[in-house]
């Protein structure tokens, strides 16, 4: 952004004007609007017609998004589909560090992810937690896209700015109920290192213990929880 300060001396006093210009990815062309009105409706017509006609699918609005993360957002796997097959990066994060990997992740988005995984994403662009999408995954409980993602090269052990891992947002931030007993066994059978603990010292066996959790208490003991 570019701002632009002019100083202007009358009688005695001193006025200041400013004029900030905004960059230039934020300015989207009416046809790149166009595009993100069509994905948020789901217009597939629109929308392919707009990507065979060659135009920036990565174009980014006031808010930094694309039309791919609007896709996601939306839960429109069919206009994600088509931006996916065009190209569209799923890397790019908007203003609030959401990209299509990391809000498809925390969404439970699972046929929109299973796309983006043949795009190759980057899996350490993080969010604004300074996490992967497995973390809120595993937090609000989304079995499916944790099943999926344990299977990728996401790093299983990650620790957020929280000072949390996906298996601790699992416990810590959860019911312990029937989904999180699964996704903690998900992450356990996939390795994932049970004594890691958060900021405090307090591994996940000891959160578990804490909240009564007698199921997941059970996982982390067999997997050597202390």
């Amino acid at each position: 952004m570019k701002t632009i300060v002019f100083f202007s001396l009358l009688g005695f006093g001193i006025f200041i004007s400013v004029i900030v210009l905004a960059k230039p990815g934020n300015l989207m062309t009416d046809k790149e609007q166009r595009l993100l009105e069509a994905v948020s409706q789901n217009d597939l017509t629109t929308v392919q017609e707009l990507v065979k006609e060659g135009i920036n699918i990565n174009a980014q609005d006031i808010r930094g998004r694309t039309a791919l993360l609007v896709a996601v957002e939306n839960h429109h796997f069919e206009s994600a589909n088509m931006l996916l097959e065009a190209g569209a990066d799923v890397n790019m994060q908007d203003h609030k560090q959401d990209s299509p990997l990391l809000l498809a992740g925390a969404e439970g988005r699972v046929d929109i992810m299973k796309r983006i995984l043949q795009a190759k994403p980057d899996f350490t662009v993080y969010n604004r937690f300074g996490g992967t999408p497995l973390i809120p995954a595993a937090e609000r409980g989304h079995v499916d896209m944790v099943e999926l993602l344990v299977n990728t090269n996401v790093d299983i052990d990650h620790v957020n700015h929280l000072g949390w891992t996906a298996l601790l947002e699992a416990i810590v931030l959860s019911n312990g109920g029937p989904r999180h007993q699964k996704i903690v066994q998900l992450l356990v059978d996939a390795g994932a290192n049970v004594n890691v603990s958060d900021k405090e010292g307090v591994t996940p066996l000891q959160h578990a213990r804490r909240k009564g959790f007698h199921e997941i208490v059970e996982i982390l003991e067999s997997a050597g929880g202390t």
